[in-house]
C-alpha cells in the first residue's frame, strides 16, 4: 500500500492536480510521512482557535498580535507525524503562487510540538493549546525567501539556528528523533489574509534519516490511520470534522460510509450521514463520544480502504462533579484529628484533587483529614474544567479515652457532631446494652448509673438529619472505641 500511495502522490504532483490538504484544527491534524512531498494549504479562515486568544498570548516564538483579530494562529494547517527510525529529521515549507499570481503572496511561520508518547493517553492538543507544551522548534521571522523550515534553507544554504527576533533566519535546528515519537507541526500564514482564498505551500521532509530511507524515516502506517490519532475533547467544544479525503485512496474515492460504535464495545451502533465530496466528511458534535469508522469505496473498483484500521476514538469529557466523600475504615491512628477520606466524582475524566487549599494529587484518597468542614477542588487534567471549592463535612471520633480525672481525654463524643442537625449518639457495651445517649454538647464520662465502666471496647451509633444548607456530609458508620483506665 505504501508504494502505491507514494506513486499516486508523485504522479498527481507532476500533473499539477494534487489536492492541497488542510486541517485548521490540531485535534484532526493530518497524518503525514516522508515518502512524498505534501501539498498543503491554509484557507484564509483563521476561525479555529486551538489557543485561547484571551489566555495564551505567546507560546514559544509564536505570539498574539497587537490587534484583537491577530491571534497566535491565523490561516493555519496542522500535521502530525510518527518517527519510524531514529536520526535527523527536518522539513522545508515552500511558499507557492496562488490566485493567478506569478509569485507567492503568503508568508509562512511554523511551530513543532513534541515528542509525545502515543501510548500515554495524554491529550496532546490540550496541552499545546493551554501553553503547557511549548514548541521545541519555531520560526516567526519576516521572510525574504520562499522557504522556511528545519535544517538548511535550500534556496540560500542558510543553516538552521534557534529562533532569534530580527535574525531573518527562517530555519531552525534539526530534530533528533527516536522511533515511535509523535510530533505535531503547526504551519501558519500570518499575512492577515482574510479573503477566504486558499494559500498553498509544499511540505517536504529532509535530513539524514530521511535521506537514508525515506520510506521508513517517518512511519507511514500512521497515514493509513487517516482519521488521525484518538481525540480527547471537552463537552461544549467546537464540532470535530473528520475527513476521509486524507486516506491512501487519494483521489480514487467514489463513496464513504460512516459508522459509529458509541460504547466502544465492538458493536456498531449505526450508520451516519457524511457531507462534502463523496460524503467524505463527518461532523461530530459534543457530547457524542464513540469510535468512528470510515469505509471507503474506490472508483477504480479496488477493495474498500478501511479494512480493520480500528477507526478513531473521540471522547468528550465534562466539568467534574463531586459525587460523594466517604470516610474510610482504614485509619488505625489514635489521633482523633486524623481521618482518611476518599473522593468520588461523577464522570470518567482524568482528575486530580486538592483538599483545604493544598497541592493537587492524582490519588482520590487523602489521609489525616481533620473533623469538621473541609473543602475539595477537582480538576480535569484534560482541560475540561475545574470545580470551585466544594465543602464536605468529616465527622470523626476519638479511638480511645481515659476518664481518670486528669482533664485529658476524660470524656468521649463524636468530633464535629455540633455541625450536624439534631444529632444523637448511642453507646453500647459488647452485648448491645444501651449505656448512654448523647447530644451535641455533652460527652460520656465512662460511667453507667454512676458506676465506672471497665476498660474495654464500646460500640456507638450516631444518627442525624441531613443538613439542608447544601453541605455534602461524609457519613460514618457504626463503629467502636476503647475505654482505658
Amino acid at each position: 500500500m505504501r508504494t502505491l500511495v507514494a506513486t499516486i502522490c508523485c504522479l498527481l504532483l507532476l500533473v499539477g492536480k494534487a489536492k492541497a490538504q488542510n486541517s485548521p484544527d490540531c485535534r484532526t491534524a493530518i497524518p503525514v510521512c516522508a515518502d512524498a512531498p505534501i501539498m498543503g494549504s491554509a484557507d484564509g479562515g483563521g476561525d479555529i482557535d486551538d489557543f485561547d486568544p484571551e489566555v495564551i498570548r505567546q507560546t514559544g516564538c509564536l505570539e498574539k498580535g497587537s490587534v484583537s483579530s491577530a491571534n497566535i494562529e491565523n490561516n493555519t494547517s496542522w500535521f502530525v507525524f510518527r518517527a519510524g527510525t531514529g536520526g535527523q529529521v527536518g522539513f522545508d515549507i515552500e511558499a507557492l503562487p496562488s490566485g493567478g499570481n506569478s509569485t507567492p503572496t503568503a508568508e509562512w511561520d511554523f511551530a513543532v510540538y513534541g515528542p509525545y508518547d502515543q501510548l500515554s493517553g495524554q491529550n496532546f492538543c490540550s496541552i499545546i493549546g493551554d501553553g503547557t507544551s511549548e514548541p521545541i522548534r519555531c520560526n516567526y521571522e519576516v521572510n525574504n525567501t520562499n522557504f522556511t523550515g528545519i535544517g538548511v534553507n535550500p534556496e540560500n544554504g542558510q543553516e538552521g539556528a534557534p529562533f532569534l527576533v530580527g535574525s531573518q533566519n527562517t530555519y531552525d535546528e534539526w530534530l533528533d528523533v527516536q522511533p515511535g515519537e509523535i510530533y505535531y507541526i503547526l504551519i501558519n500564514n500570518f499575512n492577515t489574509n482574510f479573503d477566504g482564498d486558499p494559500e498553498p505551500f509544499m511540505l517536504t521532509f529532509t535530513g539524514s534519516s530521511v535521506n537514508e530511507n525515506q520510506n521508513t524515516a517517518l512511519d507511514c502506517t500512521l497515514r493509513d490511520e487517516f482519521l488521525g490519532l484518538d481525540i480527547i475533547a471537552c463537552e461544549g467544544d467546537p464540532d470535530i470534522v473528520l475527513s476521509a479525503l486524507n486516506s491512501p485512496a487519494g483521489s480514487d474515492i467514489a463513496n464513504v460510509e460512516w459508522t459509529v460504535d458509541y460504547e466502544d464495545d465492538g458493536v456498531v451502533d449505526g450508520t451516519l450521514a457524511g457531507s462534502g465530496p463523496f460524503g467524505a466528511e463527518l461532523v461530530v458534535t459534543s457530547p457524542n463520544s464513540g469510535r468512528y469508522f470510515a469505509t471507503i469505496t474506490t472508483a477504480s473498483g479496488t477493495p474498500p480502504t478501511v479494512a480493520d484500521l480500528g477507526g478513531i476514538l473521540i471522547t468528550f469529557y465534562g466539568v467534574p462533579i463531586l459525587d460523594r466523600v466517604e470516610v474510610l475504615e482504614t485509619n488505625l491512628s489514635v489521633d482523633p484529628d486524623a481521618n482518611n477520606v476518599e473522593i468520588f466524582v461523577d464522570g470518567d475524566g482524568d482528575y486530580e484533587y486538592a483538599i483545604n487549599g493544598g497541592a493537587f494529587q492524582d490519588d482520590p484518597v487523602f489521609l489525616d483529614i481533620p473533623p469538621g468542614i473541609n473543602t475539595v477542588v477537582i480538576n480535569d487534567k484534560n482541560g475540561c474544567g475545574i470545580t470551585e471549592p466544594v465543602e464536605f463535612l468529616v465527622v470523626g471520633y476519638p479511638k480511645f479515652f481515659t476518664p481518670n480525672g486528669d482533664t485529658v481525654n476524660d470524656e468521649w463524643n463524636v468530633q464535629g457532631i455540633e455541625t450536624l442537625t439534631n444529632p444523637i449518639v448511642y453507646i453500647f457495651d459488647r452485648y448491645g446494652k444501651l449505656l448512654k445517649q448523647l447530644g451535641a454538647v455533652e460527652g460520656w464520662d465512662g460511667t453507667y448509673n454512676g458506676r465506672p465502666m471497665p476498660s474495654t471496647d464500646y460500640w456507638f451509633r450516631f444518627e442525624y438529619e441531613e443538613d439542608d444548607a447544601g453541605v455534602l456530609v461524609a457519613k460514618t458508620r457504626q463503629s467502636h472505641f476503647t475505654l482505658k483506665r
